[in-house]
């Protein structure tokens, strides 16, 4: 009525009021009666502003990736940003604003938020940036906090979000390729390791083997060893034997050359002697008519002999004899006598010289 309204504001606006161009209030959750032909009236939100997105870049291989997520944001410094934006209510309508500039916030701060993206996106790969949501992330959201444009419009990043960094379907398709050949070379690995376990385990157990051969084949060396130590113990002990009895030989043997020694010289002594008494007998002899000599040889002597000795005094004197008769009984008895030896039944040996 006459122009004049109450105007009644939520905690969480910020208002500005101004009357004839000057400033007459400001604050949260204002509450006055004005006059709206000379009035203006600036509300922002100083509450947090959600700004979900969705959009597309490219990375440093040239492949396109879609950053899906959510800024939140709110005005910190009301008087910068109604001084850099127009938020302005429009008293003649219903609460709306007379610009678009409160619309398009939230826009321009997707902006920036492309533009960022796109400067970390250029220095990566589509791999990296698909595995590089959370580092990406924060990387953006540093920056945005730092950036001298948002705060020269008075507001303050409280978050941002980036649910999905997806890869086109067709590159989407290239990569789960990749990453199943790479779970496949990773079953083969397993399969490659479970197999060389495998191995490993039968070298080990054929190691075993060959160590318990080994070991087997080195205690029969020792027995033999043994055995052959045994062996020569037995073959040095006979030898000692033999070399005992050799020497004992030869002491016999000596002691027997000893012998010998002394029977040849008690046979020589012996024979010194005889032939000293045969010496002697022969100078008792000497000078002694030899058939005197003759005849005491022939004292004693069996008759056959002493017939052979007549025969031989026979041929002796052969010339002096003129005629000489032996009787068939003479030789014949001479004959017999020879005969009846050599047919006796207990025929004597010779006796040893």
């Amino acid at each position: 009525m006459f122009g004049i309204r109450y105007f009644k504001f939520q905690p969480s606006e910020y208002v500005l009021r101004y009357s004839k161009g000057s400033l007459v209030s400001e604050g949260t959750g204002l509450t006055f009666f004005c006059y709206a032909p000379n009035t203006s009236i600036a509300v922002l939100p100083v509450g947090s502003i959600d700004a979900p997105f969705i959009f597309e870049e490219i990375t440093s291989d040239f492949q396109s990736v879609t950053l899906q997520g959510q800024l939140v944001f709110r005005v910190v410094n009301p008087k910068e940003t109604a001084a850099m934006l127009d938020y302005t209510l429009n008293l003649k309508g219903k609460g709306a604003y007379f610009s678009e500039d409160p619309k398009k916030l939230p826009q321009r701060m997707i902006n920036s938020v492309k533009v960022l993206a796109k400067k970390q996106l250029a220095s990566m790969t589509l791999y990296e940036a698909v595995r590089a949501g959370e580092s990406l992330a924060a990387s953006i959201f540093e920056e945005l906090r730092q950036s001298e444009e948002i705060t020269r419009l008075g507001l303050e990043v409280i978050s941002l979000l980036l649910l999905n960094v997806l890869a086109n379907k067709e590159t989407a398709r290239a990569l789960e390729a990749q990453t199943r050949e790479q779970i496949l070379k990773t079953a083969d690995d397993a399969v490659y390791e479970r197999r060389n376990a495998a191995i490993e385990q039968e070298r080990k157990i054929k190691e075993n083997e060959y160590n318990t051969e080994i070991i087997v084949e080195q205690k029969k060396r020792q027995v033999r060893e043994t055995q052959l130590e045994a062996e020569q113990a037995v073959q040095q002990k006979q030898n000692m034997l033999k070399e005992e009895k050799m020497l004992f030989e030869v002491k016999l043997e000596e002691e027997r050359k000893e012998l010998v020694t002394l029977a040849t010289e008690n046979a020589r002594v012996e024979a010194d002697a005889r032939a000293y008494a045969l010496k002697t007998a022969m100078q008792a002899l000497e000078g002694v008519d030899a058939g005197v000599i003759q005849s005491l040889a022939s004292v004693g002597m069996q008759p056959d002999k002493l017939m052979a000795l007549a025969f031989r005094g026979l041929t002796e004197n052969a010339e002096k004899i003129g005629q000489l008769n032996i009787t068939p009984d003479l030789l014949r008895e001479i004959m017999g006598k020879d005969s009846d030896e050599k047919t006796d039944g207990k025929q004597t040996r010779p006796r040893k010289a």
